[in-house]
């Protein structure tokens, strides 16, 4: 049995972007995000044909102990009244829409307090049997990436219709680097749009060539220490003025694959849990063509 999981995040904010605001309801909503949220799915269920699906949230989008970790983490989207940025405001409405949606389909919906959906990712894509694909934008879970277990991730950043399966292969050839180094590389090289500086100094290419020679960050600290000569005296240089930063990216950057998630049946049914509710969708919102798309993909009459 087959699992997708949707970051859902990440989906209807490319969802929103990639379809037109001009996009309304009969009473005059806005409905390019529900709608472009409803066909994506669509397609993946279809390209990938799961018998068990998970829409994914952020509890918190800056768990409080990664903050403690790092205090510098996605502040970068924090305003000056210490509040996250502000999604845009045609969007915001259409979010409570699209999780009723798959809430009246019966498909789980999981979010843990002060963790983000990575996590919730990452502990189902350790916990459950393959194979798994993870449908997302953000490269972060290019680290999930298991062929043992068969897990891969869609990879949407060119859309549906042109994304990337990402495997070890992928990785190789993308970063030149070990595709199960993936993890590292990210902790080196840093994020700027999760704040996240990586180690001062050290570019995407000087991250590549690091992560061809060590397999972690606690073995690259210890190779920095002793003199190893493997690692370059202007790496070693940069690894030791930033041991703060490095001592804490293993757990910073690396998915929480161990959040209590409750016990739960992830298997699409074979109906609608709210049938009603769906067609109210489809006349009220004017979405019958994609809920039509989707409720065929499920295989429901």
């Amino acid at each position: 049995m087959s699992l997708l999981l949707i970051d859902s995040a990440s989906l209807w904010y490319r969802a929103y972007y990639g379809m037109p605001d001009t996009l309304l309801s009969p009473q005059g909503e806005p409905i390019n995000a529900v709608k472009g949220f409803i066909d994506m799915s669509a397609r993946l269920i279809n390209q990938y044909k799961p018998d068990r699906l998970a829409l994914c949230l952020d509890g918190d989008w800056r768990p409080s102990w990664r903050v403690e970790l790092f205090p510098g983490y996605k502040l970068n989207r924090v305003d000056d009244d210490g509040e996250e940025e502000q999604e845009p405001d045609l969007l915001t409405p259409q979010v409570p829409l699209i999780l009723d949606f798959f809430e009246a389909a019966g498909i789980a919906i999981v979010g843990m307090d002060d963790y983000e959906a990575d996590d919730v990712i990452a502990t189902f894509a350790t916990r459950e049997k393959g194979p798994i694909r993870i449908a997302t934008g953000d490269r972060d879970l290019f680290q999930l990436v298991d062929e043992k277990r068969d897990v891969k991730v869609a990879y949407l950043a060119k859309g549906i219709s042109n994304h990337d399966l990402v495997n070890h292969s992928w990785i190789q050839k993308k970063y030149e680097i070990p595709g199960e180094r993936y993890a590292l590389f990210a902790m080196i090289r840093g994020d700027a749009s999760d704040g996240l500086p990586g180690i001062k100094g050290i570019g995407e290419k000087g991250a590549a060539e690091i992560a061809k020679n060590y397999s972690s960050m606690a073995e690259l600290i210890e190779a920095a220490k002793a003199d190893d000569s493997k690692l370059s005296p202007n790496h070693r240089k940069k690894i030791i003025a930033d041991l703060d930063y490095a001592s804490v990216a293993d757990r910073l950057v690396q998915c929480a694959r161990d959040v209590n998630l409750p016990e739960m049946d992830l298997s699409i049914p074979n109906s609608a849990k709210n049938a009603k509710y769906l067609e109210t969708m489809k006349s009220d919102y004017g979405l019958g063509a994609s809920v039509d798309r989707l409720l065929s993909a499920f295989n429901w009459s």
